[in-house]
């Protein structure tokens, strides 16, 4: 006869399970997902304090009178808000022309960037010619010589063309600047859309620039996005070819060239400093937000109707 196991009465009354009721101990998946589970948020917030506690500080120095500064640096919050410092940015320092005239150049060059090397990566990507698979990599060879070394030459050069101190000159250096790495990056991409669709867009009479513009480019969204926004930071951003052939002509001046001029100037307060700042990042980061979105509604779209 079988008999039932019974549980063991432990010192002091209370019971004691079985030994074959025991818990099993945790396994490494298991103490790996709750490791991971406590890390998780720790690591974001860590993260977000740190990239963000810059920008928010910048933003709260910019907001606050110099007064108030001088009697209490250590604070960080202000007790009273101000947009004097915007107001004297903006007009008395000229930013408003400057936010004009760098909107100019960085629209201008990313549109004019993008018509030549749409047509460029696609021909590298798709079209069979002679040296083909060298001619990508040739386009980056630009990069080879540091900026300083182009800088004399299109200096002597625009200034022979009578291009020195205008905007169009400072858009076509940008442009010759990007077309080599935007060519590199929109083939990189323009490969791995399928050729099925582009053969279907031909079955149905589509010709090779119909294909671009009704197959290709709306597939390639995701990657014209993310182009696009790489350069427009790098036209938004450069400072040396822009102080080198802007500097005669402030009414021609870029964000970054005015904000050169107030951290170099000891008459400049520091809250207008961290306004010119803050007027210099903020369009960087509304375009970043807003193309994150196109650029998420891209990667989900679908290729085929259902």
């Amino acid at each position: 006869m079988s008999r039932t196991a019974e549980p063991v009465v432990a010192a002091g009354g209370g019971e004691r399970p079985a030994s074959g009721r025991r818990g099993r101990p945790m396994s490494r998946d298991r103490v790996e997902r709750a490791v991971l589970r406590v890390l998780k948020p720790l690591v974001i917030a860590v993260l977000v304090a740190v990239t963000a506690f810059p920008f928010l500080y910048m933003v709260t120095l910019s907001l606050r009178d110099i007064q108030e500064l001088i009697l209490d640096p250590g604070s960080l919050w202000p007790r009273r808000l101000t947009l004097d410092t915007y107001a004297d940015v903006l007009d008395r320092q000229g930013f408003l022309t400057f936010l004009g005239n760098s909107a100019i150049v960085a629209v201008g060059t990313v549109a004019v960037t993008l018509l030549i090397s749409i047509p460029g990566a696609y021909a590298v990507a798709r079209l069979r010619f002679f040296g083909r698979r060298q001619v990508h990599f040739l386009f980056l060879a630009v990069y080879l010589f540091p900026a300083i070394v182009l800088a004399i030459p299109l200096f002597v050069l625009f200034t022979m063309m009578g291009l020195r101190g205008s905007l169009l000159g400072l858009i076509l250096v940008y442009i010759a600047q990007t077309v080599p790495v935007t060519v590199y990056m929109l083939r990189n991409y323009f490969e791995t859309v399928p050729r099925s669709v582009e053969e279907a867009a031909a079955i149905d009479g589509c010709t090779r620039l119909s294909t671009i513009w009704r197959v290709v480019l709306p597939l390639s969204k995701p990657a014209l996005m993310a182009t696009g926004l790489y350069v427009f930071m790098i036209a938004w951003n450069e400072f040396l070819f822009a102080l080198l052939f802007l500097v005669e002509r402030r009414e021609s001046w870029t964000v970054s060239l005015g904000l050169s001029q107030l951290a170099g100037s000891i008459e400049i307060p520091t809250t207008v400093l961290m306004a010119g700042s803050v007027v210099l990042t903020l369009p960087i980061v509304i375009v970043f937000f807003a193309s994150e979105r196109l650029l998420t509604e891209g990667l989900t779209a679908g290729a085929e109707k259902g």
